[in-house]
């Protein structure tokens, strides 16, 4: 039995057999394969390295700065992220040199604590006021500590903070935070209630607020009924209240607690309960604006009977000289 061979004719005229063609076709398809293999095997052990060199080194310098610069090459304090090269933050510690003492970030952390505290007493106090009375024990811890901040006596191990805390930096945070609610201490005039010693509230204010909690208790015990009667009932101790604050006004003893107090209780007397409590104050008022009124009647009237005597007298001087001078005639003439 004979095999038939068939005859594969190229574009070039030569002759070859479809059998070795086929072959040589195989051949070349799976030459084709393994490059494409070693190829893509190539390309990833690129993107491999390429990444874990990049990771290895630092973000790329800032262009004011030249490549060759010592503060990208040889800081002793930057350290380039080897876990990440994503994130790169500032280290939470510099040398010994720059680092401020153990005992000046003891007094840091104690100025933010008794600042918080301070804060969390002023919010609920601002309605109604009562940023004197019931936050002066949170401001004078909170004072303390600040003025062991910035005194110049030496602490443990003969450590000043002031420099180190308070002009180290342009911003100088926590006198800026210090001074803000300083600010408002002192815009209340919390000093006219409190004694100086900042332990406790002073004679004044203790001896207004016990008049006060006596006026708010006899208008809750009278209000309920007809208001006539909180007018009547309440009218001696109201007027007691408003004769101490107007004294206390004028001696200038007054805190933003005592004004507030004051000006509710003021409101609740007038316009929630209608009374009407005149002042003494504008008897005088009223007595020099009636004179007032007058004086210019009373002025013209004394002018006109003034007037009318005055001519009276110059026509009764006026006839005495014509009757001596009728009497020296008949004199002659005898």
């Amino acid at each position: 039995m004979k095999t038939r061979k068939s005859w594969v004719v190229w574009s070039d005229g030569r002759k070859q057999s479809s059998f070795l063609a086929m072959s040589l076709h195989r051949n070349d398809l799976v030459f084709v394969l393994i490059s494409v293999s070693i190829h893509a095997f190539g390309v990833i052990n690129a993107v491999d390295v390429t990444a874990s060199v990049s990771a290895a080194k630092p973000q790329q310098a800032p262009s004011y700065l030249s490549p060759g610069s010592s503060a990208v090459v040889s800081s002793p304090v930057f350290k380039p992220a080897v876990d990440s090269a994503l994130s790169i933050g500032l280290l939470s510690s510099f040398p010994e040199d720059l680092e401020i003492s153990e005992y000046c970030t003891g007094l840091l952390r104690l100025f933010g604590q008794r600042y918080v505290t301070y804060v969390d007493c002023l919010v609920p106090a601002a309605r109604p006021v009562k940023v004197c009375q019931d936050c002066f024990t949170a401001y004078r811890s909170l004072s303390e500590v600040f003025l062991n901040i910035s005194s110049d006596q030496m602490g443990p191990g003969n450590v000043s903070c002031r420099d180190s805390i308070l002009r180290s930096d342009r911003l100088m945070l926590v006198f800026l935070l210090y001074s803000n609610l300083d600010t408002i201490w002192q815009k209340s005039n919390c000093q006219q209630c409190i004694t100086k010693d900042l332990k406790d509230r002073n004679n004044d204010t203790l001896y207004f607020l016990t008049l006060l909690n006596q006026t708010i208790t006899c208008f809750e015990k009278y209000k309920q009924g007809n208001l006539t009667e909180v007018c009547k009932n309440c009218e001696v101790t109201y007027k007691g209240l408003n004769e101490l604050y107007s004294g206390m006004e004028k001696n200038n003893t007054l805190c933003i607690d005592l004004e507030d107090a004051m000006n509710m209780t003021r409101k609740l007397w007038s316009k929630t309960f209608a009374c009407s409590n005149p002042r003494e104050e504008t008897v005088p008022v009223i007595a020099v604006s009636s004179f007032m009124l007058f004086l210019p009647i009373i002025f013209y009237l004394s002018s006109f009977l003034h007037s009318k005597q005055k001519k009276r007298k110059l026509i009764h001087a006026k006839r005495a000289k014509s009757y001596t001078s009728l009497m020296n005639i008949q004199d002659k003439q005898s």
